[in-house]
């Protein structure tokens, strides 16, 4: 059963209860301890001697069996405490609608990437995706289809970061991300087409008709020197570069400086 500790009170009422239940097994072991040193006859004679070892023997015997017992207990709240911090954090960091990481998630685990990318020499490439007339269909559809629109593409996404090892993300309304680490010019080139494809040929139903859908993609690729928000910066150059060329096409913009 859970502890709930959310008030003062409640501190005070729990370190209650744990001397109370400390006294009684204190009590309950010294008098265990006694009868099997000095026996069951309660008029039997004692000495001093025989009162010293057994003060000695309840003493060391009672201490190891309560600090264990709250050491294992203590042990086991610290890791229940662990297993909620992680739990939030990976909340923190998750985009509640589809799944993916969310900007903050993201931003971490990009930098990650980058880094080790610079450590084994790999290239890094950037990909920022947007769905096209997202806000008109959100205006004509409703927020529903919008969701279920946000929910293919990510699948999508998340199909083409299994395939090549890709850090996909929701970073914003309708925008996604990718960071993808040791490809070529041309295999990021294909990497982004790859995924421009895959969301043409979904569609949504809002229950009447298919909705086609389509995303506008603008990439770049850099050897060395990573800088993450250059390279979403420039990535997102190339992205408005294929919003104004037409859309549902892919944009590649050199890399950042």
């Amino acid at each position: 059963m859970a502890i709930r500790i959310e008030t003062r009170g409640d501190v005070l009422r729990r370190t209650g209860k744990v001397m109370v239940i400390a006294a009684g097994m204190t009590a309950v072991m010294s008098f265990t301890i006694g009868m099997l040193v000095f026996g069951r006859d309660l008029a039997a004679p004692i000495t001093v001697g025989q009162m010293q070892l057994f003060g000695l023997t309840a003493g060391v015997f009672i201490s190891i069996a309560l600090s264990g017992a709250m050491s294992y207990r203590a042990g086991l709240l610290m890791l229940e405490l662990a297993h909620t911090r992680r739990q939030l954090a990976q909340i923190s960091q998750t985009d509640q609608l589809t799944g993916l990481l969310n900007r903050r998630g993201f931003d971490t685990e990009a930098a990650a990437a980058l880094d080790q990318a610079q450590a084994d020499g790999a290239s890094v490439a950037v990909l920022m995706c947007d769905i096209d007339h997202f806000k008109s269909i959100n205006d004509r559809y409703g927020h529903e289809i919008g969701d279920k629109v946000l929910v293919e593409i990510a699948d999508v996404l998340r199909q083409f970061a299994s395939r090549h090892g890709a850090l996909v993300a929701r970073y914003g309304g309708e925008e996604f991300a990718a960071v993808v680490t040791g490809l070529s010019h041309e295999q990021a080139a294909q990497g982004a087409e790859e995924i421009r494809r895959d969301c043409a040929g979904r569609t949504i139903l809002d229950g009447v008709t298919l909705l086609p859908v389509t995303i506008s993609i603008g990439f770049t690729l850099k050897d060395s020197g990573f800088d993450l928000s250059g390279l979403m910066r420039t990535a997102d150059q190339a992205l408005y570069a294929a919003k104004r060329h037409g859309r549902d096409r892919v944009e590649h913009a050199r890399d950042a400086a």
